[in-house]
């Protein structure tokens, strides 16, 4: 290993969800408790030696215990304490990887508890005269938002790969031969009539505006929109069947997620029931094996599953299976006003928790060039390089004088990986102009970038009356 790997937290967690004392941890692998003890102190590195021995005796992915799931929590850390209500106590670097790594759920309920200053007072700004007290606000609006933001963060943190329940939808697609036919929605109909007794209708052609779907209980009956398309209907059916048959390993997940609020709770069963359907259209080693295949052609995906664009791409930013893993990409869904609405990364890349995300990103300039397929070579201030792919998509109105909707959906990749994605094929990814990115302006270190919004939180902002540049400020270093 050509890198130390302090990974205490993950060793102390593989043995409390065991259920294991230190001293027979320590039995099982032939080491001295005194041992471990120091390894979950962070005193001594994980050497290579006992990641195997785990490895081989717990039957654990050795990927478990790397450093991305900490990154991540430090980089947040990072961006909440650039506010300005910690000026003069902003911790060091190495102060927030040894609070991240020695207490890790310390740092999450920090996390969380900046999460919820931040919506109070936001709406407090927006809302100031109808706000009476925190503790009215705090029994209110202000937790609006909560829920999503804590699904969104928990599976963040789990890489957006959810083990049970993929290879559940994978044996369930293979039982029904699903995989790439052109006729999944018939099947799935007569699946869902068959084994659960639900007739699958079409919404009356007077009723444009109807759900995507409506499920009767009482008559046992699902309602489709006309809108949909066939990749659409594939998945809306495919989210009900796991409603019905994975409900016991979906509530298992949300109970030991351990949310706080009923809200909370609802909304992840929902992204789990939809996170089957996409692993039943698209089932992993299936269509794994014809992403590498194709390079991970994104159109030719498209065509060969008659999945679309967005399904394709939130696939192959699930495709972390211990042992048979994938290229991480990170993905994610924006609006026109750059409302982040899906969000999901393997990798190292980092997205704003807070703000908007960085201006020379180029998921922004999917909506200048639609139907285009843009391509970036990307750095991060960690000095990480990405291949950046972005495009516009779009849902038509449903009658007249209604808007179009239209998105911008990004996947990338580390430029290690570039190799095994077809869009890098002409790149010179070792000359090639790179684009420094950041995760906002709000915690960016580029001082000299011509495109910034505001200044960083965490730096003095000098302003010169005798001279204007594109941005009205210079940052003092």
């Amino acid at each position: 290993m050509s890198k130390k790997v302090y990974a205490g937290h993950a060793v102390r967690n593989v043995r409390e969800r065991l259920g294991l004392t230190q001293i027979d941890f320590a039995r099982r692998l032939s080491l001295s408790p005194s041992y471990i003890n120091q390894i979950e102190s962070n005193q001594r590195p994980v050497t290579a030696a006992v990641l195997l021995a785990i490895s081989r005796t717990f039957n654990l992915d050795i990927a478990h215990f790397g450093a991305d799931d900490l990154d991540r929590v430090v980089t947040d850390l990072r961006e909440a304490l650039a506010d300005p209500v910690f000026k003069g106590l902003e911790p060091s670097l190495q102060d927030l990887k040894n609070a991240t790594t020695h207490a890790p759920a310390f740092a999450h309920a920090f996390l969380r508890l900046y999460g919820a200053l931040r919506r109070l007072e936001e709406r407090r700004a927006a809302h100031d005269d109808a706000v009476t007290s925190i503790a009215t606000e705090l029994d209110g609006e202000a937790r609006n938002l909560a829920p999503y933001e804590e699904v969104r963060d928990h599976f963040h943190y789990i890489d957006n790969y959810v083990d049970g329940l993929d290879r559940a939808a994978e044996e369930r697609s293979a039982a029904l031969d699903l995989f790439a036919r052109d006729d999944a929605p018939a099947v799935l109909v007569e699946h869902l009539r068959r084994h659960h007794g639900i007739t699958v209708d079409a919404a009356p052609a007077d009723q444009p505006d109807a759900p995507l779907l409506h499920f009767d209980r009482h008559r046992r009956t699902a309602t489709l929109s006309r809108t949909l398309d066939p990749a659409s209907r594939s998945f809306r059916l495919a989210a009900l069947i796991a409603r019905f048959e994975q409900s016991e390993l979906i509530d298992r997940h949300v109970l030991d997620a351990g949310f706080r609020s009923a809200a909370a709770r609802e909304v992840c069963r929902l992204s789990l029931q939809n996170y089957y359907a996409g692993a039943l259209i698209l089932p992993y080693r299936r269509f794994a094996r014809l992403a590498r295949e194709t390079r991970h052609d994104l159109d030719l995906l498209g065509a060969m599953t008659g999945a679309s664009l967005e399904q394709v791409c939130h696939r192959l930013s699930t495709l972390q299976r211990p042992g048979e893993k994938g290229v991480p990409f990170y993905f994610l869904k924006v609006d026109r006003a750059g409302n982040v609405i899906k969000r999901h990364s393997a990798t190292r890349f980092q997205f704003a928790r807070y703000g908007g995300a960085c201006p020379v990103w180029n998921v922004h300039e999917a909506f200048e060039q639609p139907s285009r397929m843009l391509m970036q070579l990307g750095e991060m201030p960690d000095g990480v390089r990405y291949l950046c792919l972005a495009r516009s998509t779009w849902k038509p109105p449903t009658r007249h004088g209604q808007r179009e909707r239209r998105y911008a959906l990004g996947i990338g990749c580390e430029v290690s990986y570039a190799g095994e994605v077809v869009y890098a094929d002409g790149m010179d990814l070792k000359s090639a102009s790179v684009s420094p990115l950041g995760v906002n302006c709000r915690i960016c270190p580029r001082v000299a970038c011509p495109e910034r919004a505001f200044p960083p939180l965490d730096r003095e902002i000098m302003l010169d009356p005798d001279r204007r540049g594109v941005v009205p400020f210079t940052v003092r270093d």
